[in-house]
């Protein structure tokens, strides 16, 4: 039996990234997110404005837990 190494490698990753993300708006069970790198998406979920929580494939899946945000100069 012959296996292509590529297409189980594949198999292996999620097919949609984790991300992390804040609420900016909330319309009914649509939310409109703000990614920490600047991106905007929208995802169906429940949440308050200002929360970060977990999406993946526009769907929010949950909250996120707050990270403080920490400056080192070098």
């Amino acid at each position: 039996m012959a296996t292509n190494v590529y297409s189980a490698f594949l198999a292996l990753l999620p097919s949609y990234p984790l991300q992390v993300a804040t609420i900016t708006a909330i319309d009914g069970e649509i939310a409109r997110l703000a990614l920490p790198g600047g991106g905007v998406l929208t995802a169906r979920g429940v949440g308050a404005v200002g929360d970060q929580v977990f999406v993946r494939d526009g769907v929010i899946e949950g909250q996120a837990p707050a990270m403080p945000f920490v400056q080192v100069e070098i």
